[in-house]
């Protein structure tokens, strides 16, 4: 197992060498670029100017401006945000605790309503309580993340108001008292419904299809011979084959989660790196909008590594 991570996580840098070639080049062809905000905005002598980019490394070919940027990124060293005048690895340790909240709450909902709707529908196929499942299914499959978003927040905030609906956490708090953290699972529960239904609707739909197919085979047959309780055959048996797959869509959640929240995030003005990116493209803060592009791709490879991982973990048959 620790030969084949080590395979996969040098296979690895290829891909994220081509992708930050090609994160740096859609950032050069852009329109403007980011040397407007690091002068001073009030100097327009164009000595001063000139002066500036020679020193800031703007007037260098591209490859040397190319390898001195991903040099820095490996180093930790992402740039220095144009929009907050700061470093932009500080930007984003101050909005990641916030994405990191949202992606997990949402991963929680999943779960518990994917296993509690999916056995029900698997144990009970045909009933009218499968087939209103299997409209949510469709339905949370069907509609889009932005629609499901302003309908919650149209019903469940403006119309009922039993959740706000943006923000993450009501001001004047003192950090780490019960206040604080109810008052943010209060503000994560829409955000945290609407990133997770996509997957939950789909893990339920997959979850209750296998527990049905499984609850056909012949192990299963040989227990009920045996006089085997039905909640047995089902927790014991069933279940515990039918959760391999969703357990190793665990890796992939990590991910999609994580980048899937620039939607949710932005809808519900949630302060994550989710609406930190959409901000970063509408001011031009080339070194956010790169660091965070870079950081999505490695989170989406690391993500199919663990998936693998999980896969020969929850499943003795398979080797790697």
């Amino acid at each position: 197992m620790i030969t084949y991570s080590l395979r996969r996580i040098v296979s690895m840098l290829p891909i994220l060498i081509l992708v930050s070639v090609v994160v740096f080049f859609l950032a050069k062809m852009m329109p403007g670029d980011p040397f407007t905000g690091e002068i001073d905005p009030n100097n327009t002598k164009p000595e001063y100017i000139e002066e500036m980019r020679e020193k800031l490394g703007y007037n260098d070919p591209i490859p040397t401006q190319y390898a001195r940027w991903i040099g820095n990124f490996v180093q930790g060293d992402f740039g220095k945000s144009t929009k907050y005048k700061k470093p932009a690895i500080e930007v984003i340790k101050d909005k990641l605790p916030n994405t990191i909240f949202l992606a997990v709450c949402a991963l929680i909902i999943t779960y518990l309503l994917a296993f509690s709707l999916g056995m029900y529908a698997g144990r009970k196929p045909h009933t009218i309580g499968d087939h209103a499942i299997g409209i949510f299914n469709y339905g949370g499959l069907a509609i889009p993340q932005y629609i499901v978003a302003i309908v919650a927040i149209y019903f469940f905030a403006f119309k009922l108001g039993w959740l706000p609906s943006s923000g993450s956490i009501k001001p004047g708090l003192e950090h780490g008292t019960w206040e604080f953290w109810s008052s943010r699972f209060y503000h994560v529960i829409l955000p945290a419904f609407t990133l997770g239904l996509l997957s939950t609707a789909s893990y339920t739909q997959f979850l209750r299809n296998d527990i049905i197919q499984n609850s056909r085979m012949d192990y299963v047959r040989s227990a009920r011979a045996r006089g085997t309780s039905e909640s047995s055959i089902y927790n014991k048996h069933i279940l515990r084959n039918s959760i391999i797959p969703l357990i190793t869509f665990f890796g992939f959640d990590l991910a999609t989660l994580i980048s899937g929240a620039i939607i949710t995030e932005t809808i519900f003005t949630y302060p994550g790196i989710g609406m930190l990116f959409i901000d970063s493209i509408t001011s031009r803060d080339y070194p956010i909008i790169m660091s965070l592009t870079m950081i999505f791709s490695l989170l989406t490879l690391l993500g199919n590594l663990v998936a693998d991982i999980l896969y020969g973990i929850v499943d003795p048959r398979i080797r790697y």
